[in-house]
């Protein structure tokens, strides 16, 4: 036996790519997925899902490409009238929503400032005799 036996040379490293070649699909297939499926969500939020027309948030383009016709007439809204609200529930949601009011922490001077000009107007409503209508 000779004292200089000579290890096997080491085999060349494979490149990273190489090395996981079956996970590349893999990862592709899955970013296409997710990319088609944002890519489609988005697309549904732009369409009316009544009469399937673009909205007027697609912009410009989809208006010049809708043809207008000139025989559409819009018929008359019909609004319904609500009963009145009785006085004291008005008091009542104004009592709630000066509590709520008062529940805010305002971020900065701007903010504090808004709270409590609204404060003022809902004590305002509180101490007068009437309450305007809502």
């Amino acid at each position: 036996m000779d004292g200089g036996s000579v290890p096997p040379p080491p085999t060349p490293k494979e490149s990273f790519p190489r090395r996981f070649k079956y996970v590349w699909p893999l990862l592709l297939t899955v970013n296409l997925a997710v990319g088609g499926y944002l890519f489609l969500r988005t697309k549904e939020k732009d369409t009316d899902p009544a009469s399937g027309e673009i909205s007027a948030k697609s912009g410009s383009v989809a208006a010049l490409e809708t043809p207008v016709s000139s025989a559409v007439v819009a018929e008359p809204v019909v609004i319904k009238a609500r009963e009145p609200i009785p006085e004291m529930q008005q008091r009542e949601l104004f009592k709630w929503m000066l509590d709520e009011k008062r529940k805010v922490k305002p971020r900065n001077a701007e903010e504090k400032k808004k709270v409590d000009e609204e404060k003022a107007i809902l004590k305002q409503f509180l101490g007068s005799k009437t309450i305007p209508s809502l």
